[in-house]
Formats: C-alpha cells, structure tokens, sequence
C-alpha cells in the first residue's frame, strides 16, 4: 500500500465573508474542527493542515489532536504559498507516496469520494487523480509525490487544480455520482450550509 497524506489548506484571511470562516459555528463547533476530524477519517496515513491568517485564534478555538500542523506566513500571497509550505513539510516528514489536497471551507466532502480516489491510486499510473462529480471535476485531488515539485511552483492564487487543467496527460478523471462539494465562502453560503447549533 503507498502512504497518502492528506493536507487541509486553511490558511485564507476570508475577505469575502468579512470574518474567520474557519472560527464559523459549525453545529456548535469551529468550521475547520469539524472539516479536520472528517478528513481524520478517511484512510489516510497522516492529516496536516496548514494555518496562516488567525493562526493564534484558531489555534486556540480549534483541538487537532493526531493533526500536524504548519503555519503559512506568506499566506496573504494566496493559495499556491499554503501548498508550498504543506508539501515543504510533508517532504521533510519523508516516506509519503500522495497527498490528498482539501481545502478547510469545503466541509460536505463525503468518505466514498475519498475511497473511491484511494482505491484507483493502488492501481493507477497517472500521476493525480481528481474526483469527477456530475458536471465538474473538483476536490479532493490525489497528486503522486512526483508531482509536488510542480505544485511547489505556483505562485498567487493558483491551485493544483489549475496546473493540472493545463497538464490533462498527468490526470485520471474518477467518476462518482455525486453534486460537488460546496464551498463556504460568502454570507449567503453560511446561511445556506451551516448546521444549527445545538448548544
């Protein structure tokens, strides 16, 4: 079996929302507490997550127990700093064949994707997988560690999802009958997603 990790990037300062999406009350919880431990129940063999603006707040509010967690201080240069900094620190924990990239906004991503993307990746020789939902291609996506110096290249806001629309030859598409996950990213998105509390 290859060793996958799975990195969280949760980094962002938010600026659409107007305050921490990571800190939401997500049924009671900090959203990306609750993004964490479900991502720490895929079939993964280690979770990292890295954390950027608010760092010390989230930190606080948040328990990543069993989590590894870096912190982006360039994460104001946006999402391509926060991979860079996440694979930086999976290269040196060494003896990882795949990352697994989730973002920390996008908290419906459900276990069967994640199996369904494992299971080709013991047999696939592409070097990313990505989850085909009905209509879109979307997240999380597998990269194979020989892609990873590629990612470390982005720069601005770019994510793996735009390298790899430019690199179609490195991609195996996995169908699964299933919406996209949502992201939460406006007012509008809380009110709509967000579970009640129950406190």
């Amino acid at each position: 079996m290859r060793k996958i990790a799975a990195l969280v990037l949760a980094a962002g300062s938010s600026r659409r929302l107007g305050t921490p999406k990571q800190l939401l009350d997500w049924g009671g919880r900090p959203m990306l507490n609750v993004v964490v431990d479900r991502v720490k129940a895929w079939p993964v063999d280690s979770v990292w997550v890295v954390l950027g603006a608010h760092a010390d707040e989230i930190l606080d509010a948040c328990q990543f127990e069993d989590v590894n967690v870096v912190i982006n201080e360039d994460y104001e240069e946006g999402l391509a700093s926060s991979l860079r900094v996440g694979i930086d620190a999976l290269i040196r924990s060494g003896n990882v064949d795949g990352v697994f990239i989730a973002l920390g906004d996008q908290p419906f991503i459900e276990l069967e994707v994640v199996e369904a993307i494992i299971d080709r990746f013991e047999e696939s020789t592409s070097k990313a997988l990505v989850p085909k939902y009905r209509y879109t291609v979307g997240n999380p996506v597998l990269v194979e560690k020989s892609l990873w110096p590629r990612l470390m290249s982005l720069e601005g806001d770019l994510g793996a999802q735009k390298l790899l629309k430019a690199h179609p030859e490195w991609v195996e598409e996995v169908w699964v009958e299933k919406l996209p996950p949502r992201d939460v990213d406006t007012p509008a998105d809380v009110e709509e997603l967000a579970p009640r509390s129950t406190h």
